[in-house]
C-alpha cells in the first residue's frame, strides 16, 4: 500500500468550513456565477450550446480552451505555447498529481519551494521520492536563496518544484530569480515544475521595464512544466478545471499517458464555461474585477494589522489570494496557532487556517495564520469584524506556542 501523509490543509477546511460564519481561510477570488460572467460579454450569446450531446468530448480538452489556455502565456514567450502542448485536466490539483506522478518516482530527488501547497511536496514523498525544502523566511521577506538551491542538487535530482505566487504568503519570485532557477536546472538537466495557479493575480507587484514576474514558460527552457486552474485568479471554482502546459511535447504527451488512468475528459460544460471565461474581452474584465477587489481588501487588512500591530505582524502579499499572519503576544511570542484558531471559530464563526499545522508540519510557522483575503468585500469586512471582537476580548487568553 502507498504511503502518503494526511494532506492537513484540506481536512483542516474540510472539517470546519461549512459550520462558519465568516470564512476568511478560503483563497479563490470571490466566486461569480455565469450570469454575473455573461455581463463580461460584449455579446448577446449563451455560454453553453443546449443542443449540443453531452459525450464525452474532446480527451485533452477542446480546441477552443486549449488554444485559449495557450494565449495566457502567448504575449511573454519567446515562442508562443501552442494549443497541443496544453493538457486540461480536473482543476490545477490533478495537473500537479499528473505532472508530479509522470515525472518522479523511487530513487529520485526533487527540491521543492517552501513554505508551500503540501500537495508539491507530500505526492514526491509518497513515489518515494526523496524531498528536499528550499525554505524561504519571513525575515527575508520570502524571497529565496539562489546558493541554497544550488548546494542541493545531488546527482538524482530531477525536480526543482516551485509556487509561483506562493500559496500561502503571496509572496513573487521575480524575473530574475525565475532566470537563475531555469540556469542552474539547464547545467543540471532538471525539469523545473511551476504551479502558478495564483497567476496573473499581481495586485501589488509593480512592473519593472519587462512587466510583471512571467511564466516559467517564457524562458524558452524546453524542460518546464506550467499548472494553473480557473478557480483562484478567475473566481471560478465550481467548474473544476485546470490544466498542464510545457515547452515539450514529451511532457505533455507523457502526462496525457498517466491521465488516461484517471479521467477520460473533463466536463464538456465545463470545457465550454472556461473557454467563455478565457475568450476576449471576458478575461481581461474578469481579471479587472478581481485585481480591483484584491487591492480594496487589501487596504481592509492592512487597516486591521495597524491596529493591533502589537500582536499581528506580515509581509504585505505581492500577488495571489493569499496572506500569512504572524500573531504573537505581548512579549512578541508566537501564539499556538491551532488554539488561536479554534477558539475564534467557537467564540466567532471566524474560520481561519493554522500556519504550523497545515504548512510547517508542526513544527514551521508557529504563531502563523493563513488569511484569503479576496472573497466578497463584506465577507472580508464582517470576519475581520468580528476578529477585532476577539483580538479585544478573548485574544490574551489564547497560550503561546510550546517551543
Amino acid at each position: 500500500m502507498v504511503k502518503i501523509d494526511e494532506f492537513v490543509v484540506e481536512r483542516w477546511m474540510d472539517h470546519h468550513e461549512n459550520d462558519v460564519k465568516h470564512n476568511i481561510a478560503e483563497t479563490c477570488c470571490a466566486s461569480i456565477s455565469l450570469n454575473d460572467l455573461l455581463s463580461f460579454s460584449d455579446k448577446q450569446e449563451d455560454i453553453l450550446d443546449y443542443t449540443h450531446k453531452q459525450g464525452y468530448g474532446a480527451i485533452r480538452g477542446s480546441v477552443t480552451l486549449r488554444t485559449n489556455i495557450a494565449k495566457l502565456y502567448g504575449t511573454e514567450t519567446a515562442q508562443p505555447v501552442s494549443a497541443d502542448r496544453v493538457l486540461v485536466t480536473n482543476g490545477a490539483i490533478q495537473a500537479n498529481f499528473l505532472a508530479l506522478y509522470t515525472n518522479i518516482g523511487p530513487g529520485d530527488h526533487a527540491i521543492c519551494h517552501y513554505p508551500t501547497y503540501q500537495q508539491l511536496y507530500s505526492i514526491p514523498e509518497s513515489l518515494g521520492a526523496e524531498v528536499s525544502l528550499w525554505k524561504a523566511e519571513e525575515k527575508n521577506s520570502w524571497e529565496v536563496n539562489l546558493d541554497d538551491l544550488r548546494s542541493m542538487i545531488k546527482a538524482n535530482t530531477k525536480l526543482i518544484i516551485i509556487n509561483n505566487p506562493q500559496n500561502p504568503t503571496g509572496a513573487v519570485l521575480q524575473r530574475g530569480t525565475l532566470q537563475e532557477i531555469v540556469n542552474i536546472a539547464r547545467e543540471n538537466d532538471i525539469i523545473i515544475h511551476s504551479d502558478e495557479v495564483y497567476r496573473p493575480l499581481f495586485h501589488s507587484v509593480y512592473p519593472d521595464n519587462q512587466g510583471h514576474p512571467p511564466s516559467i514558460l517564457s524562458f524558452g527552457y524546453e524542460k518546464s512544466i506550467a499548472t494553473g486552474s480557473m478557480s483562484k485568479a478567475y473566481s471560478l471554482a465550481g467548474i473544476r478545471l485546470g490544466w498542464i502546459a510545457s515547452n515539450s511535447s514529451q511532457i505533455i504527451e507523457a502526462s496525457a499517458s498517466t491521465r488516461d488512468y484517471t479521467v477520460i475528459s473533463v466536463s464538456q460544460i465545463d470545457d465550454s464555461v472556461a473557454s467563455f471565461a478565457l475568450s476576449s474581452p471576458v478575461v481581461d474584465r474578469l481579471l479587472q474585477r478581481n485585481l480591483s477587489l484584491a487591492k480594496q481588501n487589501l487596504a481592509a487588512m492592512e487597516a486591521f494589522i495597524k491596529e493591533f500591530e502589537w500582536a499581528v505582524k506580515w509581509v504585505p502579499p505581492q500577488a495571489g489570494t493569499t496572506a500569512f499572519v504572524k500573531f504573537t503576544d505581548r512579549h512578541g511570542r508566537p501564539v499556538d496557532d491551532v488554539a488561536f484558531c479554534e477558539q475564534l471559530q467557537e467564540k466567532t464563526g471566524v474560520l481561519m487556517v493554522p500556519g504550523s499545522r497545515c504548512f510547517g508540519g508542526g513544527v514551521d510557522f508557529k504563531g502563523f495564520v493563513r488569511i484569503g483575503y479576496v472573497p466578497e468585500n463584506e465577507v472580508l469586512v464582517n470576519g475581520l469584524r468580528a476578529l477585532r471582537e476577539f483580538m479585544h476580548d478573548g485574544y490574551e487568553q489564547v497560550p503561546v506556542a510550546a517551543k
